[in-house]
């Protein structure tokens, strides 16, 4: 008998610690993915339980551990995607400030401003355009692996990526940044190994 740390999981039994590991170490990541799709933190955790509950309907079938983390991924994206074709959610009406929004200035270690502003640009572009910022540059999924997560063509992935990217620099001119001011930006991500 061929000993695995991996755990085992048995078709047509479910072990909840086994989901409830799995859920303390993902959960961070997936709340992070969904909330720079959506914008809002409340709507983030919701889409994050929702693919959560679909993931632990799918765990005995699940084999490999990438799969589960991918599984999961997708649950949540398309849980947010499903939510921005509900209609009531088009009826809320987001307010520019809210009261418990951290400002930070330019000149915080770490470039938090920054990090603040695209975020902020991020929330302006189409939810599609960007669930596939998100995925490509943030989760640094590569275009096939994208358009398997979003069920799309590989073509579709490069052109709302395309679309996405000119969006997300519309909104930060928006705000005031300059093309050398973007140039750094991508320059700083690139170091970081986020771009």
């Amino acid at each position: 008998m061929e000993h695995n740390d991996q755990p085992h999981r048995r078709r047509g039994t479910v072990s909840d610690e086994e989901f409830s590991a799995f859920v303390r170490i993902a959960w961070p990541r997936l709340r992070r993915t969904a909330w720079l799709i959506c914008g809002n933190r409340q709507q983030a955790e919701d889409a994050v339980q929702a693919g959560l509950v679909r993931l632990y309907v799918a765990w005995p079938r699940l084999r490999r551990e990438e799969a589960l983390e991918a599984y999961a991924r997708k649950a949540v994206v398309s849980a947010l995607l499903d939510e921005t074709r509900r209609g009531w959610r088009k009826r809320e009406h987001p307010v520019g400030v809210l009261p418990d929004t951290l400002t930070v200035d330019d000149e915080t270690p770490g470039r938090v401003g920054d990090r603040l502003a695209v975020a902020s640009a991020l929330a302006r572009v189409p939810p599609r355009q960007r669930a596939v910022l998100v995925l490509r540059f943030y989760d640094d999924l590569d275009v096939a692996a994208t358009a398997r997560l979003l069920e799309c063509s590989e073509g579709t992935v490069k052109s709302q990526t395309a679309r996405g990217l000119e969006a997300l620099r519309r909104a930060l001119h928006a705000e005031g940044w300059d093309d050398m001011r973007l140039r750094g930006l991508v320059s700083a991500a690139a170091a970081e190994g986020v771009a």
